[in-house]
């Protein structure tokens, strides 16, 4: 018997999901470090790891933010670094580059060299969005 092979369907991206964690994003992110706009960095911890919050960059209607994470622990990622840009006129934030990889594409073709998945910046996205919350919930100022 012949069965007929079926072709995957192409990654769409979902636009209302997509501008929603990128709000929520924004909110935490100004929940998170709520005196961006007159202080260049905020530090502070979770668990025994620091988080440090910079910004890189500042224009009418977007900040750039550079996001550090360093520390051993046996229950939180360390060595992240991420770079997130806020666009205050549409009260949103989106990962512009995670770690080593540097600006992303709303979609990829699977396989790729660079082995991103369909949705590569879409997860990210999330990441960022759990990553925030985990960070209101469990963060604390250092003390310097």
């Amino acid at each position: 018997m012949f069965m007929q092979k079926t072709r995957k369907s192409r990654y769409r991206v979902n636009l209302s999901s997509m501008h929603s964690v990128c709000e929520m994003n924004y909110a935490r992110l100004c929940r998170l470090f709520s005196d961006y706009e007159k202080s260049n960095k905020a530090d502070f911890l979770v668990g025994s790891v620091r988080v440090c919050i910079e910004v890189t960059e500042r224009s009418r209607y977007t900040t750039i933010f550079k996001i550090n994470q360093v520390g051993k622990s046996e229950n939180w990622i360390t060595g992240l670094r991420l770079e997130v840009r806020a666009y205050h006129d549409a009260s949103m934030a989106e990962v512009h580059s995670f770690c080593t990889s540097k600006h992303l594409a709303a979609r990829y073709n699977y396989p790729n060299h660079n082995m991103y998945q369909e949705d590569e910046k879409n997860q990210q996205n999330l990441f960022l969005a759990d990553w925030l919350k985990n960070c209101l919930m469990n963060g604390r100022r250092a003390l310097d």
